[in-house]
């Protein structure tokens, strides 16, 4: 048996923080071997020691001593409570690899929790198609909390570490149990906390999504290099091939308990990348608004990808589109009937609670409501689903009038709060009135008042399309109040290097220097006065809440890799586009020569490059 690799647990307060820092690794191992998608796993049973070598003597056979096994367990700690009990905790899991590249080989582990040596023992053996089981005795380890003199140690090590055999999937190399997996563990059971919701891909099997997933990834992995837009490829092809790989999943699985090969039909209310709507609306297609004339009575599924606004409304529209409608819906953006989601629960995270919020308004709609995680690169993963109905079709009279009465309790809360309900995207209230006062019929007045979809084309508020004017004053009014403060320092200085490097000023100092007007134009723009500064980085460095000016001889390298994340430093021979504002404003002209500067010195440079 090996040495054991141990790290300090000298915070730890109770030995059964151990237990959920283990079910983590036995349960959801991929979230440390990469390579792993996932595991199966069997119901576990409590058995005493010689129930316990009832259940491994068929197992282990020949290829390992029955004592040597029993020794490895402690089973010669006796504890006659937990013997009558159950001592040991004995279940089995199926490792799935993210590629399998033994064919019809299952990994598989017994999984044995010693509850009175807080321990728990991996044996991992392989079951071939034809239901032959070999042990793989090199491979067996243990991970153990022991209480050391006034500390207590987690350890891991293993029956014959000389004889370990790696494949870096399964079976990862032990160092790297040690030196990766150990750590991981120790912090777990440190942090010991507890998720606000479920497993990853609870309501699907495992191990078809995995081999889905890679068959789909392979398929589409050519989008990424013709990816048309700015945002990053590799996240957004991906995380929709896995959002499509989940829901083919969970339709098959229905098709299956149906028992009709039918495929569903199925809607996408949601923006996605916002391609698919930016055409609709230019070829004239209505932007969708929560009505009666928006319901799709001939289609299995409503699925909300990305729905800001609509996810509310979608378990809505799926329980009025018919009795045998379902949805999917992957809240993102928080969007009440009305308006923006106002929180009411500070016990909660903001995210659960709106989840929370959709899985209640899936109740009132009669749904059997379910939500799982999906594996996505995003921190807002959390799907909820409803398939089938509480109630029987005879009752929807009944149940609409539930979901009607919650819809304009909802709208109530808005009303009372004075929360604006209608806002467009440019943040304008819009009344739902004409200039008499008279009541103006539109579609979503038949389900609720204030609603207002998405604009078909947003308003852009990032101080880009802010008239050049107005930017070049506000830019040129606080530049000179920043020189003006060293100034006086300069025009004595008699070192050769008199270029006037300027002083600093807040933020909320700098808007004191604004007129009335200029501030109120900045003030309908997302992050006002200090997006503009960070956008004229050419001229102002803007850090901590107060902004000075950039002196390109001496900004820090960590500074510079920012300025090259917004504008790549042109190559040799590459033509200047713009005007240097130091070479014109500056009353020491620019503190770069022509040649090292990226912007025009004068008309003439244009001409030049």
């Amino acid at each position: 048996m090996s040495q054991p690799s141990e790290i300090n647990m000298t915070d730890m307060r109770s030995a059964d923080s151990l237990w959920p820092a283990a079910d983590v690794w036995i349960k959801k191992p991929h979230v440390v071997n990469k390579r792993l998608c996932g595991v199966t796993e069997t119901e576990y049973r409590d058995v005493d020691t010689a129930e316990l070598i009832q259940v491994l003597s068929p197992l282990l056979g020949t290829s390992i001593k029955i004592a040597d096994i029993s020794m490895f367990l402690h089973t010669d700690i006796v504890d006659k409570e937990h013997e009558t009990a159950g001592r040991w905790c004995v279940g089995v899991r199926t490792l799935i690899p993210k590629v399998n590249k033994t064919g019809e080989c299952l990994y598989k582990e017994v999984i044995i929790k010693d509850i009175v040596g807080h321990a728990v023992t991996f044996i991992p053996f392989e079951e071939t198609d034809v239901g032959q089981t070999i042990v793989k005795s090199s491979n067996i380890y243990q991970i153990q909390l022991q209480l050391k003199p006034e500390e207590w140690m987690l350890s891991l090590h293993a029956l014959t570490p000389e004889q370990w055999c790696s494949d870096g999937v399964a079976y990862p190399k032990f160092s790297w149990l040690c030196t990766k997996l150990l750590p991981k563990l120790s912090r777990w059971a440190l942090e010991s906390k507890t998720s606000e919701f479920k497993s990853t891909l609870s309501l699907i099997p495992v191990e078809k999504y995995g081999i889905l997933y890679q068959q789909l990834k392979e398929k589409y992995k050519e989008l990424v290099k013709v990816w048309p837009e700015v945002t990053d490829p590799e996240k957004f092809v991906f995380e929709d091939v896995a959002i499509a790989t989940y829901l083919l999943i969970l339709w098959g699985e229905e098709r299956a308990e149906n028992g009709t090969t039918t495929k569903q039909s199925f809607v996408d209310l949601g923006c996605g990348n916002g391609l698919l709507v930016h055409i609709l609306n230019n070829e004239g297609e209505k932007a969708i608004t929560p009505s009666n004339d928006f319901l799709f009575p001939t289609t299995d599924w409503l699925i909300g990808n990305h729905s800001d606004e609509l996810t509310p409304w979608i378990p809505v529209i799926a329980a009025r589109s018919s009795y045998s409608c379902r949805y999917f819906v992957l809240p993102c953006c928080f969007f009440d009937f009305c308006g923006k989601y106002q929180r009411r629960q500070c016990k909660k995270s903001q995210y659960k609670e709106y989840i929370d919020f959709i899985s209640d308004v899936s109740t009132v709609c009669g749904f059997y409501t379910e939500e799982d995680c999906l594996r996505i690169p995003s921190t807002k993963r959390v799907c909820i689903i409803g398939k089938g109905r509480k109630y029987r079709e005879a009752e929807e009279a009944l149940v609409e009038k539930h979901r009607s009465d919650y819809i304009r309790r909802r709208e109530a809360l808005f009303i009372n709060s004075g929360v604006s309900m209608n806002v467009n995207q440019s943040g304008h209230y819009r009344s739902n009135h004409n200039d008499d006062g008279q009541n103006i019929s539109t579609p979503a007045n038949d389900w609720v008042n204030g609603f207002q979809p998405r604009e078909k084309t947003e308003t852009i508020r990032n101080c880009t399309a802010l008239p050049r004017d107005l930017v070049n004053e506000v830019v040129l009014r606080v530049a000179k109040a920043l020189l003006s403060l060293t100034e006086s320092n300069t025009e004595s200085s008699n070192c050769g290097d008199a270029w006037n490097t300027g002083g600093s000023l807040l933020i909320s100092e700098v808007v004191n220097l604004l007129d009335q007007s200029s501030l109120q134009a900045l003030k309908k723009e997302c992050g006002g006065l200090q997006t503009l500064l960070k956008n004229n980085y050419q001229v102002f460095r803007v850090e901590g809440g107060s902004v000075f000016i950039r002196d390109w001889r001496t900004h820090t390298p960590a500074q510079r890799s920012r300025v090259r994340s917004k504008r790549k430093a042109p190559p040799t021979g590459a033509l200047k586009t713009r005007l240097c504002w130091f070479h014109i404003h500056h009353p020491h002209g620019c503190p770069l020569p022509r040649e090292h500067c990226a912007f025009a010195h004068g008309e003439t440079d244009f001409k030049n490059t």
